[in-house]
């Protein structure tokens, strides 16, 4: 008989997030213009965006901050039953969250902060989009009318953070809001640094990174999906012609077996662009456990990882809390 814990299927997606940034106009402007995404809504330091194969009316909100860096993190659960479960659970694991009404494009949601000092909340009610008149989708199974503008970015996928303690934040996504753990890297003799999780079967909707400094709550990047490898490869071409810095790929990752490519927004937050990766369907499916970069190879082909890829992160050092 297997001692494999019963699998917790409560949480459906990564709903939305909050990116905070210190250069709001021009933030909102690379997303819609260069990264292709769509504006929904404003509100006073406020800007509420959707890629057009997001279901839902919203799946980022840019806020005006002095400082770039990850203002909320949000889980949508499976049903308002699923939901209460979940609640229940990080309130009998001590952390101490508080109920809010909701936001733009969303109903009640549960706030606390998770390991690593990262704010989250799990929900289940949202507002699904619909298109305004004479934008209808000729096919009734697509949301948006698809009308590609920059990199058309299709729809919100996975979120990378660091934390001091990676096993320690890959445990409480896990066994609190029932995360299933694909990979991990373990260099051999050290501690892990680095978890792939994902709620039903992607490869990931959640990262988590070891945390290079004395500090907390930071995010390393935001990840949007496109359709294919080559909207990656023209997403390449569409940051050259707009002066927007590539830091890393085109290239594949070993992990999670996704084709990506890696910006920064004006604000100073890191975002992706993504295509692939493993699906896992096997309810029994083992953890891979990756033990170096050089035999793991971080990067499975493609140019290698740059310095800043393990060491920039935002807020930059010194903004968040110790």
């Amino acid at each position: 008989m297997s001692s494999r814990p019963e699998p917790v299927y409560d949480i459906a997606q990564l709903g939305h997030a909050e990116l905070l940034t210190p250069r709001l106009e021009e933030s909102v402007a690379f997303f819609t213009e260069v990264y292709g995404l769509t504006l929904v809504g404003e509100d006073p330091g406020r800007a509420h965006l959707r890629a057009w194969n997001d279901d839902v009316l919203t799946s980022l909100t840019l806020t005006g901050a002095p400082e770039a860096g990850l203002g909320h993190v949000a889980w949508r659960a499976t049903s308002p039953q699923a939901l209460e479960r979940r609640v229940a659970a990080l309130e009998k694991h001590g952390v101490e969250g508080a109920w809010h009404d909701g936001d733009f494009g969303h109903g009640k949601a549960y706030r606390y902060t998770g390991v690593g000092g990262h704010i989250q909340e799990v929900y289940f009610d949202t507002e699904k989009y619909v298109p305004p008149p004479g934008e209808a989708p000729a096919l009734p199974n697509q949301p948006q009318r698809f009308a590609p503008k920059g990199a058309a970015a299709a729809r919100i996928d996975h979120i990378n953070l660091l934390v001091p303690d990676v096993a320690e934040a890959s445990r409480f996504q896990q066994e609190v809001l029932g995360f299933k753990l694909r990979e991990r890297l373990v260099p051999a003799g050290g501690d892990e640094v680095g978890a792939w999780l994902s709620v039903m079967t992607k490869a990931h909707d959640l990262a988590l990174t070891k945390e290079p400094a004395p500090t907390t709550g930071r995010l390393h990047h935001l990840a949007y999906a496109v359709p294919e490898t080559s909207d990656v490869i023209r997403a390449a071409d569409v940051f050259l012609e707009n002066d927007v810095f590539i830091e890393f790929g085109p290239a594949k990752h070993s992990r999670t077996q996704g084709f990506f490519l890696y910006v920064y927004e004006p604000g100073g937050n890191r975002v992706e662009v993504f295509t692939g990766g493993i699906h896992i369907f096997a309810p029994d499916f083992e953890t891979v456990t990756w033990d170096t970069e050089s035999k793991g190879r971080g990067t499975a082909w493609g140019l290698g990882v740059p310095e800043s890829f393990h060491t920039h992160a935002t807020p930059p050092f010194g903004g968040a809390s110790a």
